[in-house]
């Protein structure tokens, strides 16, 4: 099972050289995969969680392949119905290529309605757009003359129902984020039944969870993977690649814009993990 980070790509503190520190971390700690978040007009629902300065994904992501050698690279989710297909397409193609073939492109639905109105999207029509988007995006990268011939995996968020089915019939994995185990020991289950239904293989199981350590446990049915003692932490992780995980991002940012400006902490968490992982070593 591999390991990556959702980086914050947001919020004050966050300037070009908190996010060089960010990517070095990550890669030199031994994790696989560095991820970003995207949103574009910070509306004040956008606001309320995820405050400017807003790193654009695309653009950060190629920054941070010229800083970076091993770790590979990844949107955890871009918001499919922002932009173009054929956009979306020529920037990740375009990214994989610069980066030695390192993209993982996340998408998603969305779910800010302001930020919709101000780009002129219909929020009640995002999912029948994401779905229009993933398909001209594969359909466009058959086009290996045009795109380049390497691969770029494709995983699919969202943790509704819905999110599920359109990872099976249009991801290479599915990216639900930010669950307690028992929901998704349940959601594990539920992918191979919904694969078996439409008669397709079983995506690859990639959740993102907290990472939210604490000094004495933390109990009870709304704990989040991810939260807890250092101990708690490993045995999710554990218990996910049992769940047949391929890759789990462990998600630092537990909510307070203020903790950006410090990163320490998240980093020695990281560390934490990555010292039980052994990944220094293995990297």
């Amino acid at each position: 099972m591999k390991t990556g980070v959702n980086v914050p790509n947001f919020g004050p503190g966050t300037d070009p050289g908190v996010l060089r520190d960010w990517a070095r971390t990550v890669e030199g700690q031994g994790f696989d995969l560095l991820m970003l978040s995207d949103h574009i007009a910070i509306t004040p629902d956008v606001a309320e969680q995820y405050p400017a300065p807003f790193y654009e994904p695309f653009t950060t992501l190629s920054w941070l392949a010229g800083l970076t050698t091993r770790v590979r690279l990844g949107t955890t989710v871009l918001i499919a119905p922002y932009r173009h297909a054929l956009l979306t397409a020529r920037m990740a193609a375009n990214l994989n290529e610069l980066s030695g073939g390192r993209l993982v492109l996340g998408v998603g639905v969305g779910w800010a309605r302001q930020e919709f109105a101000a780009l002129g999207i219909p929020f009640e029509q995002r999912g029948r757009l994401t779905d229009g988007v993933l398909r001209d995006v594969r359909e466009a990268w058959a086009d290996t003359a045009g795109y380049g011939n390497r691969r770029i995996p494709l995983w699919v968020g969202g943790n509704s129902d819905a999110g599920m089915r359109r990872a099976v019939r249009l991801g290479d994995a599915w990216h639900p984020l930010r669950c307690t185990m028992p929901w998704l020991r349940e959601a594990a289950d539920r992918l191979k039944v919904c694969a078996d239904e439409h008669h397709l293989p079983v995506p690859a199981f990639a959740p993102r969870i907290a990472l939210r350590p604490t000094t004495a446990p933390v109990i009870g049915p709304e704990r989040l993977a991810g939260e807890g003692t250092i101990d708690q932490i490993m045995d999710d992780l554990d218990q996910l690649r049992l769940l047949g995980a391929d890759t789990v991002v462990l998600d630092p940012y537990n909510g307070d814009p203020r903790e950006i400006s410090h990163p320490e902490p998240a980093w020695d968490a990281l560390a934490a993990v990555a010292a039980h992982l052994h990944l220094t070593e293995q990297s």
